[in-house]
């Protein structure tokens, strides 16, 4: 379950959800010595929960339960895709709101990729099936599980390697106002 990147010496671990009020899915990677390892995926199963609110309920508990398990230095979430149905896109966005509560309750910074840059990062085709981002992964990560199982999940891990591969170093004193300002001086008015 590790492979091997480019990427120098580092160790974190960032916890990857794909947000739904019938499926999330959720992936935890830790990245060391250029190695990724799978700690955990998994997909939390909300069908059965009638109410919209203890379908929320569980969501916060789910991420609360793998942050503390797992201490994730960041979090990475799916954003909603912008559909035609918008009580759909409602109740997905609460769903992303309650990780993003979880997370940032904990205070670990959060970073959202829409679909189409997950697929690109993880297959180089923004437009892959769910079944081909499960394949890419489970080459990369060295894993295996059976994709009509756990597609939300693997969507998931997709969304931790998507944010590994782009997360750009931090310079100065981070990402922040402060840091862009004294680092690019020259494209900032008045300064």
């Amino acid at each position: 379950m590790e492979q091997m990147l480019n990427k120098g010496n580092e160790s974190r671990i960032i916890l990857g959800v794909d947000p739904g009020t019938t499926v999330m899915g959720y992936g935890v990677i830790h990245i060391e010595n250029k190695k990724i390892v799978v700690l955990q995926y998994g997909v939390l199963k909300l069908a059965k929960y009638a109410d919209q609110q203890l379908k929320l309920k569980k969501i916060f508990e789910t991420i609360s339960r793998l942050i503390q398990e797992f201490l994730p230095d960041e979090a990475a979430v799916e954003m909603p895709f912008f559909g035609v149905n918008v009580q759909s896109m409602l109740k997905l966005g609460r769903a992303q709101g309650v990780v993003m509560a979880a997370a940032l309750n904990k205070n670990i910074p959060i970073a959202e990729y829409l679909p189409l840059e997950v697929k690109k990062s993880v297959t180089g085709n923004g437009k892959a099936s769910k079944e081909q981002v499960a394949a890419m992964l489970q080459t990369l990560l060295k894993f295996n599980t059976e994709p009509e199982d756990l597609l939300d999940a693997t969507d998931a891990l997709a969304v931790a390697v998507c944010h590994y591969f782009n997360r750009k170093p931090k310079k100065g004193k981070g990402n922040s106002w402060e840091s862009f300002v004294t680092e690019n001086k020259s494209r900032v008015k008045g300064l």
